[in-house]
């Protein structure tokens, strides 16, 4: 597809992955929305990447709809939804977990990104073509010690982008799983301040080139499943 001219939406938009995927879309010629919960966040990274900020947590049915219905009512149509919203948790053994601890992780992780590709996919098949793009981890290719809460949820996500790409193949949509490895971001930090680059670790930057390459491939063709990995993260 053609980035310039194209209308992207992008779920956790206000740092890491989703802010830097926004800054490289916007200069690619994209207008650009991005969702998140922190207002003063999202007024922010507007202000860096040049994106349209909308307050919004896909965890909230509500807020779902309320995203759904500002792109149509500004847009009228949608390309592409980059589902990166997403939460870590505590690492637990597994005698340790909760209920909780799942509930949290899996109303954003999972069922949160169901219901923001719900709706994209209802736009993308009226207009017969769309991207869904899925942001998971290298957590939904091998689990790990005291893993369990979420790489289950990114094992779920990976699960679900296989389901999507075989019901919306036939109406033109195409379904991508980006699989990142570590990457310095502020995910899993609950004071969500941006951690500092390490060494040769991946940047969000990485990740961005990544969505954006991945979706200039001709609409004839797609990849399933995408990971990366640093090349010498030691």
């Amino acid at each position: 597809m053609k980035i310039e001219g194209s209308k992207i939406l992008i779920t956790g938009g206000s740092l890491g992955i989703g802010k830097a995927a926004a800054r490289i879309l916007v200069d690619g010629g994209a207008e650009v929305i991005i969702t998140g919960r922190d207002a003063n966040r999202l007024k922010i990274a507007s202000k860096e990447t040049g994106a349209i900020p909308f307050v919004a947590d896909v965890s909230r049915s509500e807020d779902v709809e309320k995203t759904y219905k500002f792109i149509r009512d500004s847009w009228g149509k949608l390309d592409v939804l980059v589902n990166n919203a997403g939460i870590g948790s505590k690492s637990s053994l597994l005698t340790e977990v909760s209920e909780e601890d799942f509930l949290n992780v899996y109303k954003v992780n999972v069922i949160g990104a169901a219901m923001m590709a719900k709706q994209a996919a209802i736009m993308f098949r009226e207009q017969n073509y769309g991207n869904i793009i899925n942001i998971a981890s290298t957590a939904a290719r091998k689990g790990y010690e005291r893993g369990t809460v979420y790489a289950s949820s990114k094992f779920a996500l990976k699960g679900m982008t296989e389901c999507w790409q075989a019901e919306l193949r036939k109406y033109n949509v195409r379904v991508i799983l980006i699989n990142p490895s570590e990457v310095t971001t502020a995910f899993g930090n609950p004071e969500r301040i941006e951690r500092k680059e390490r060494n040769n670790r991946l940047r969000s930057e990485e990740i961005a080139h990544t969505i954006k390459a991945s979706l200039e491939m001709d609409d004839r063709g797609f990849i399933p499943e995408l990971t990366v990995f640093a090349t010498n993260p030691w």
